[in-house]
């Protein structure tokens, strides 16, 4: 399968393209960027080419993987997805339901595969974790913190204005909530207040009836950094494992993943657009939520 990488950011040329390039089966076919001179350095750097114009690589590769901010990722995704390219997209998938049910509508007219690269869900150690917690239920809810500090001198993402804007709950919210769904199932409604240091603390009954409660912010103290997710229930407490993997190496495991549904035509995979979209749903509550100071339904 041939790829084409959408972007040209750290995020793009360390983990996107390095994999891509590795990738025993998927071949690096091409690379697009709004910066037309970082395109051709990563085109240089991965061996392959920079390519002017985003729908001219979509018409030349099966599939893309997109690495730029939702807004712009969501046009691109769909776009490729009515030519008829498979999607290897990053989170969050888009900023509103609007966007991503278009996409998720693309993608199922045309039976694309589609993955949604929320990285610990790449991890095997993570992944077997929440299938054996899934299967077991009894669990009363779920625990997810992510302090990260991301603006300090040096960092790759500092310089990010959707992150600035939408802050800890549209960038490591996805994360988190990619491994409280699996396990507590869809949510009825979410309750949001902001916090200080651009913190969002999210409130979520799911139709389970467990609660799942969520604690983000990018702009942690630096010494009260950290990143944990836990449930409890009748078993007691069960605690997510680390990864044990970098992101290139579970960016490689969604290639795999995406080559295995298209080969099923289109098969679902478990972080399809499908569930991007009910990620997107959640956030964009918890947005309103905040905004309005009330409880809100998912649409």
């Amino acid at each position: 399968m041939r790829f084409g990488v959408l972007g040209t950011g750290h995020w793009a040329a360390e983990t996107h393209a390095a994999a891509l390039a590795a990738h025993p089966v998927a071949e690096l076919a091409g690379v697009w960027g709004r910066d037309p001179a970082k395109a051709k350095a990563l085109a240089d750097r991965w061996g392959t080419r920079a390519y002017p114009d985003a729908d001219a690589l979509i018409a030349d590769v099966d599939a893309v993987a997109i690495a730029l901010p939702p807004d712009i990722q969501s046009g691109l995704a769909e776009r490729a997805a009515l030519a008829g390219r498979h999607l290897l997209l990053d989170k969050p998938l888009a900023f509103s339901t609007e966007e991503a049910d278009r996409i998720v509508r693309a993608v199922d007219e045309r039976g694309l595969a589609s993955v949604v690269f929320f990285t610990n869900r790449f991890a095997a150690p993570v992944e077997t974790f929440l299938q054996r917690a899934a299967a077991d239920g009894g669990w009363d809810g779920g625990r997810a913190t992510a302090f990260a500090s991301i603006f300090r001198p040096g960092g790759h993402y500092g310089d990010s204005h959707w992150r600035r804007e939408r802050g800890g709950l549209w960038d490591v919210g996805p994360h988190s909530l990619s491994v409280l769904l699996p396990v507590l199932g869809p949510v009825a409604e979410v309750t949001a207040i902001e916090g200080p240091r651009g913190a969002a603390h999210v409130l979520l009954r799911h139709h389970s009836g467990a609660i799942g409660t969520l604690a983000l912010t990018l702009d942690a103290r630096p010494a009260a950094q950290g990143f944990s997710c836990d449930f409890y229930g009748e078993r007691g407490i069960a605690v997510v494992p680390e990864p044990g993997t970098t992101a290139v190496d579970a960016f490689a495991t969604a290639v795999d993943r995406l080559l295995g549904a298209a080969r099923d035509g289109g098969a679902a995979d478990p972080c399809d657009v499908r569930f991007g979209r009910e990620v997107v749903a959640i956030l964009e509550a918890a947005t309103r939520s905040a905004d309005e100071a009330r409880t809100v339904a998912p649409r």
